[in-house]
């Protein structure tokens, strides 16, 4: 293929499918589209239309991911609880990447739509870093601002349990955690 080629159609879809199946690491929009020679809107598109036919890929703050049925092997799974103000976003976020636990999501329960769900997917300051500039750059609105006092859950991937257990000891002292 010629370097400035667009990979057209079906052929594109499969080239993302693979590529995103390969990878263990985001890939972002942009990234997608200089593979394949067209823009990020057009890769929007193509993973709008991915997702219609079931394939398990989510959007992250670092870029597209495709999510393995599979969990991660050795990973233990824990969702919490946590209530703060949209300030005390990024020192959450550090804490628990502190204790080397990766937030894989956040939820909440809204009143008209019920449990909205948006993925994180950090494992480190760095990532949280990226995450807030992000959303600061957006201007979006995080997930905890649409609900009463700010309550919302997150799905936690760790090691071991006392990494957990660290994670939620440390939250707990800076009166993030609900219990």
């Amino acid at each position: 293929m010629n370097e400035n080629e667009k990979i057209l159609g079906e052929a594109r879809l499969e080239f993302i499918v693979q590529t995103l199946r390969t990878t263990n690491k985001p890939i972002p929009g942009r990234e997608l589209g200089e593979m394949t020679n067209v823009s990020r809107q057009v890769i929007v598109s193509d993973i709008t239309l991915l997702k219609a036919r079931n394939e398990p890929i989510i959007s992250t703050s670092q870029g597209y991911v495709y999510m393995h049925v599979q969990e991660i092997p050795g990973k233990m799974k824990k969702t919490i609880v946590c209530r703060h103000t949209p300030e005390q976003t990024e020192e959450e976020l550090n804490i628990l990447v502190d204790n080397g636990v990766t937030v894989k999501d956040v939820k909440i329960a809204h009143p008209v739509y019920g449990e909205l769900s948006a993925s994180i997917m950090v494992s480190n300051r760095n990532e949280v870093k990226e995450f807030i500039k992000k959303v600061n750059e957006e201007k979006a609105v995080f997930l905890l601002n649409l609900t009463e006092g700010g309550i919302h859950l997150h799905t936690l991937l760790a090691d071991n349990e006392t990494q957990l257990k660290n994670a939620e000891e440390a939250l707990r002292k800076v009166d993030i955690l609900v219990e």
